[in-house]
Formats: C-alpha cells, structure tokens, sequence
C-alpha cells in the first residue's frame, strides 16, 4: 500500500503481549521502524494529544491501532490530526468501529463527549480471527450487541428519509447490507460464542466477525442510526454503567428504541431472545443500574435526546417522558423475559413436572 515507517503502534496491554513478538517479526523483517504508544484505557481529547505528541516524536509517517474499538478510534483521531495514513487492527471483534470514519470521544469521567467525523474511512482493517478466537467471549458478545441494532436504526433512518451517519441519502445497498448483519447474527451468533470459548476458528466465526466488523461498519454509517446509539450515550451520564461495554448499552438502548417505535411484539421477542440467549443485558440492572429514580431516568433521557444525537432521526418527535416511559417498559420486559427463562430453566431440570 505504499505506507513507509516510522509506524506508532497504539496498542492496550493485551495486544500488545500477544503481538510485539510478531510486530518486532514483521515490520522488522521489512525494515519498517516502529514504537509503542501504550494505550491509556479511553478515548479522551487527552488520550488523543498524547498520541499525537508520541507520533510526532518519532515523525511517524502511518499510525497503526491494535486492540478494541476505544483503541482504534483514538489512534484514528491521532493519524486525522497529523493527517496521517491509518491501520486498524482489531484484536477483539467487539464494535463495528474499525471500518468506520469516525470516532466516539469520551470525557474524562467517561461520559459520552461527542463523535469526530473523518475525511476518509482507515487506509487498512486488518482482522485476524485467530487473535479474535483467543480473546474474552464477551467481547465478541458486546460486538454482537453493536451489530445487533444496526439493521433496525437503518430501517428506521430509511422509513423517515433521513440522512445517514455521514450526511448524506441512504441507499437500497446500506439497507441490504444491515438485513445481512442481522441475519447472520441470528445465524452463526452462539456458535461463534461457542467457538471463541474453545479459543476455535471456525466458519461460524468468521462470518460473525465479518458481521460485526464490516457488515455493521457499513451499516451504520451508510444506512445511519437512531435512538439506540443515543440510549447507550445516555446511559454514560449514569456512573454505574461505566464498567459496561458500549456494545452492551447499545443492545439495551435497541430494546428502548423497539418500545418507543411501537414495534411488533414478536419482533422484540426475536431480538429479546437473542439477546438473552448470548448474554447481552436486557435490563438495568445488568448495566449496573438498580432500581435508579426519576432523577436518574430523566438525567438519561435528556442526554439520549442532546442536539445532534441519532434519536433525532425518528420519523416523529421525541419527548423526554416519551424516553423515560420507554426505558422502564423495555427494563420490565428485559425482567419478565429473565423469570419466564428461570422458569423454563427449572422445568428442564425437573422433568417429572
């Protein structure tokens, strides 16, 4: 591709163990020089100076990021400040992030900040599934929960003729490609688990993390998003949610979109099964939220509903109560779904009943 170095590597720990070995290989072998930038944990303005002040003090000429989705996105921010050429290596197939023009900026006390939108998507996204087998199975479970909403807020962004998530129309493409996300969720979405828990490379895997990767990467941004995003954006106001992924917040916040919309009930009991079956969090209190009072639900409703956020692409006005009321329907229907499974559960192990 024409890149030459030096290469600032921005890698988390984990990454980093398990690649510098190849990195040292690889990029050595070619003659390619390199460092590391240690990845501070979130993607902040802060986080994204340091990377830039480290790339400047090699005079990087490619900005290469090996790891998660917050990883990626700050090493996509470095590389756009330095008007840099950019790789992404996704370690985990846990967002669809790595494809994407854009990156997620958080405040330093992890709430959602705002999204920084690029000139172009990354030079390179390369994905090794054997890395992404050897990774937590809840990292690919909280990619499946991302990739979970895309088809439904780019029907939505389609049905209200809106723009999508760069701006521009919608195309019969960007919808096609989200229905395929979906179904291939539906599809291979507990046998990849399965695999990734025998640290297994398996088709079933591979054409998950091509779901969660790519397909919901060009879902979302070609086809756009809705009030599932902002659901998880608002949810990032709440402290006790921070140690949740954002593929967990956003899998809930499609439950709240589902509910606001009025959508069918079997088509929220077709992603409520899904959801539960590969243990995404279909209630509050699985993102860390007990019981959490009005004060709480509305400090999330207002964020969710912010100038600029995607819950603004329904085809009708949403309220703050409007928001609130659907929060608590979804949490109750995440809840009676949790006692119908325990009681299915019990009668599988007592068959005499």
């Amino acid at each position: 591709m024409g890149f030459t170095g030096p290469a600032l590597i921005v890698a988390s720990p984990s990454p980093r163990r398990l690649l510098e070995a190849v990195w040292e290989r690889s990029l050595g072998g070619a003659g390619v020089q390199f460092a590391v930038h240690a990845f501070g944990g979130e993607c902040t303005r802060t986080e994204v100076e340091a990377i830039v002040r480290a790339a400047e003090a090699i005079d990087a000429r490619v900005m290469v990021g090996a790891g998660g989705g917050k990883v990626l996105d700050a090493a996509r921010a470095g590389a756009a400040e330095l008007d840099l050429p950019v790789v992404n290596c996704p370690t985990t197939a846990s967002s669809d992030a790595p494809c994407s023009a854009l990156s997620v900026l958080y405040a330093d006390d992890g709430a959602f900040d705002r999204y920084l939108f690029y000139r172009r998507n990354p030079d390179l996204v390369l994905v090794d599934t054997a890395v992404v087998a050897r990774a937590p199975v809840r990292l690919l479970v909280a990619g499946m929960g991302d990739a979970l909403a895309t088809w439904f807020e780019a029907r939505t962004v389609i049905e209200a003729h809106r723009p999508n998530q760069l701006h521009g129309a919608t195309t019969m493409t960007a919808g096609a490609l989200a229905r395929l996300c979906f179904d291939t969720l539906l599809a291979d979405g507990p046998a990849a688990c399965e695999a990734v828990r025998r640290e297994a490379v398996t088709p079933a895997l591979e054409r998950l993390v091509e779901a969660n990767t790519l397909l919901s990467g060009l879902g979302f941004e070609s086809g756009g998003l809705a009030v599932a995003h902002s659901v998880h954006n608002g949810l990032t106001v709440a402290p006790g949610t921070h140690e949740y992924l954002h593929g967990e917040k956003v899998a809930f916040g499609l439950l709240v979109q589902l509910v606001l919309e009025g959508r069918p009930s079997e088509e929220l009991r077709t992603v409520m099964d899904f959801a539960r079956g590969v243990g995404l969090p279909t209630t509050l209190s699985e993102l860390g939220l007990d019981a959490p009072d009005e004060t709480v639900l509305l400090r999330i409703a207002e964020r969710s509903l912010a100038e600029g956020e995607t819950a603004h692409n329904e085809p009708f006005e949403v309220s703050s109560a409007m928001m609130v009321d659907a929060v608590v329907a979804a949490d109750a229907l995440g809840r009676a779904a949790g006692r119908v499974a325990k009681v299915r559960a019990v009668g599988a192990a007592l068959p005499g009943l």
